[in-house]
């Protein structure tokens, strides 16, 4: 169920308020206890050690410690304030290392971000986006309207370069293509639901992996020889006061750079590649997936 956005401010603001006060509270303890500890250390504790040599050796080894635990603390404090500024310069607001899903942080986030009209998609196979039961976004995409996504051609040259950084680059992929088709025939039941849906194929190896939502963008780099699954993934934020502030931003063009008409776009009734020219008229169709005469012959000679 969608939480209403008036709500989560609500609820932020008496978090506000609770801190707030909880802060002023312990400053008046700790304010009226100083007279009545300063009159013990006097009258009381001091007189008790200050004629036994171990009790006092005892007190001091206690008192060194204390003051390293409160050194290292204001240490720790000051780097999570230093870490606090640059995420906050980069509009970093979420991290989250490869392979781990369902994590409370996880769940909060796509909350806050449910509810966006765009989404835009640059992705290797788009399997984890679209089709794997672990996928983390499925309520924001179901619930947006339009839909850009941008996936490697699974019989392009760039996925051949990419599989032969791998161990078995035949058989991955050919499973690349099964993935790559099973997110084409996830788009196709969403664009038959009445989203705006627009699928386009880059040939070229990939950088970088960008889900734009809204206003947030998941990032994750992408390593030859490395699943992008076992990559860290990164979520930045639009900062609406500073727009050009922050990593938000230029990811976001990347993706705009990206999504032009150099690149062949998918027609899902026909279930061809339609190539426009600079004036984004259409030039030619391809069938896709190819004949297997225009792809078998490279892939036999990976695997070779």
């Amino acid at each position: 169920m969608e939480r209403h956005p008036h709500l989560i401010g609500l609820a932020h603001t008496v978090r506000h308020i609770l801190g707030h006060v909880g802060v002023t509270l312990l400053a008046v303890g700790i304010a009226f206890s100083l007279p009545m500890l300063a009159k013990y250390i006097l009258f009381t504790w001091w007189p008790m050690v200050e004629d036994d040599s171990q009790l006092l050796l005892i007190n001091e080894i206690i008192f060194a410690a204390v003051l390293v635990l409160l050194f290292n603390f204001f240490l720790s404090a000051r780097q999570g304030r230093l870490s606090q500024r640059m995420n906050q310069l980069a509009s970093l607001i979420h991290v989250r290392e490869g392979g781990a899903h369902g994590h409370r942080s996880d769940r909060q986030l796509i909350e806050r971000i449910t509810g966006a009209r765009d989404v835009s998609v640059l992705s290797i196979t788009g399997y984890d986006t679209f089709v794997a039961d672990q996928r983390k976004l499925h309520d924001v995409i179901d619930q947006c309207y339009e839909l850009r996504v941008m996936l490697m051609n699974p019989y392009g040259p760039g996925a051949m370069r990419r599989m032969q950084s791998f161990g078995d680059p035949a058989s991955l992929l050919e499973r690349h293509a099964e993935e790559t088709a099973a997110a084409i025939a996830r788009l196709s039941r969403l664009a038959a639901a009445g989203k705006q849906v627009m699928l386009k194929f880059y040939d070229e190896p990939p950088f970088w992996s960008l889900i734009v939502t809204g206003e947030h963008v998941w990032v994750q780099y992408c390593h030859d020889g490395q699943r992008l699954d076992a990559q860290p993934e990164y979520v930045f934020a639009l900062d609406k006061e500073r727009p050009t502030h922050g990593l938000f931003s230029a990811f976001y063009v990347h993706f705009l750079n990206q999504w032009s008409a150099r690149h062949p776009e998918y027609d899902f009734a026909t279930r061809e590649l339609v190539y426009r020219d600079h004036h984004g008229n259409e030039a030619r169709r391809v069938p896709f997936p190819p004949s297997s005469a225009e792809y078998e012959a490279p892939r036999l000679a990976m695997a070779g």
